[in-house]
């Protein structure tokens, strides 16, 4: 790396002439100083200059997984931008902190002013969950319109390549399915895998029947519910029941790429596939705190205006609190756990396959 050769001042390398003088609030403008709203702007600020950085952390990661083969030592960097991206959502989480210092009514004094600018019309928030995976058809009416609607049409391009462009949740599906080990030299994980469940329930229901602290009604009921277990595996194992989930809603990810992430959670404690399954941990924890950030968004609002239409002319709190649910993106990953079974149960690995998944090396000693 060069060096710089010119003197760089502080102040001019961060821009703070133009951050600093980026406060306008509208209450002065009208003659009307709210003392609270510069917070509020400061405050939003923020949150966008967080969103851009996440924005930057999901486009290197999105490049290095169109890859053809993604080596290990990506995959640790995409870990590590992975992590970033949910220590820099836990600060977001605890900027609602600082919102809460402005009471409702220090909020009432230059609300009007605002109509009808909403945080709906953060357009790299919309990027954020275009570039994550969010569906178009499982995003909620935004004023019984698309939500790229309420954006300027320079916003509504932007975002409309987003969704056009190939999301992290596609990209994953795609380096899952390319996941070895689920059929090699004679070993299939989804046979022997669905032989321990099998086992396993057949035990349950052992322990139901001679279970004598249990009469014959709650024999019954407790055979009923572990019917409804047993259901619910099987779509595991029968790739059209699998694809009849999906086209309900019920699930997402590809038959091979839903095996091959419960192979990975199955056997983390392999060595090889600790990487793997950090990648996976950090999706579902970002996801999670997405939805307690969505949670936190949708409380303040409901502290500030009650159950009041938002400025941007929304339903406010209860279309916030809407999208918790509704907007996850890797509802598969967390579903996995699910389908855990325990680590005794767990069927063997042959040998042959084990020395691969851990790294093992032989030396010729001629």
């Amino acid at each position: 790396m060069k060096k710089n050769k010119e003197p760089v001042y502080y102040s001019e390398y961060l821009k703070l002439d133009n951050i600093l003088d980026s406060q306008k609030p509208k209450s002065d403008a009208a003659g009307e100083p709210a003392h609270d709203e510069m917070l509020f702007i400061i405050i939003h600020q923020a949150y966008e200059l967080w969103f851009k950085q996440i924005l930057h952390e999901l486009d290197s990661i999105t490049y290095m997984f169109q890859k053809d083969y993604v080596d290990e030592e990506s995959i640790g960097t995409i870990i590590s931008r992975l992590r970033r991206i949910t220590e820099v959502q836990k600060v977001m989480i605890e900027q609602f902190k600082i919102m809460d210092t402005m009471t409702p009514l220090d909020f009432l004094e230059f609300r009007d002013f605002l109509v009808p600018a909403s945080g709906f019309q953060s357009f790299q928030f919309r990027m954020i969950e275009n570039k994550l995976g969010l569906k178009l058809d499982s995003r909620l009416k935004y004023n019984l319109n698309v939500y790229s609607k309420s954006l300027s049409p320079q916003h509504q391009d932007i975002v409309k390549k987003s969704e056009e462009d190939t999301s992290l949740f596609v990209l994953l599906e795609k380096w899952l399915e390319r996941t070895p080990f689920l059929n090699f030299k004679g070993f299939s994980f989804l046979d022997s895998y669905k032989k321990a469940v099998d086992e396993m329930l057949n035990g349950d229901k052992e322990i139901i029947m001679t279970n004598p602290a249990l009469n014959d009604q709650e024999k019954e009921n407790q055979i009923k519910e572990m019917e409804k277990t047993k259901e619910n595996f099987s779509a595991l194992f029968d790739e059209d029941k699998h694809n009849e989930l999906v086209e309900q809603g019920m699930r997402r990810m590809s038959f091979k790429s839903t095996h091959a992430a419960l192979f990975i959670n199955l056997y983390r404690d392999e060595p090889i596939l600790h990487l793997p399954f950090m990648l996976l941990t950090y999706l579902v924890n970002i996801d999670e705190l997405f939805s307690t950030w969505r949670y936190k968004h949708s409380m303040m609002v409901h502290r500030m205006i009650g159950t009041k239409i938002g400025t941007g002319g929304s339903s406010g709190y209860n279309y916030l609190k809407a999208t918790i649910d509704s907007h996850k993106i890797f509802n598969d990953l967390f579903n996995l756990s699910t389908f855990l079974i325990p680590r005794s149960s767990l069927p063997p690995i042959p040998s042959d396959i084990k020395n691969q998944l851990g790294f093992f090396f032989t030396f010729d000693n001629d």
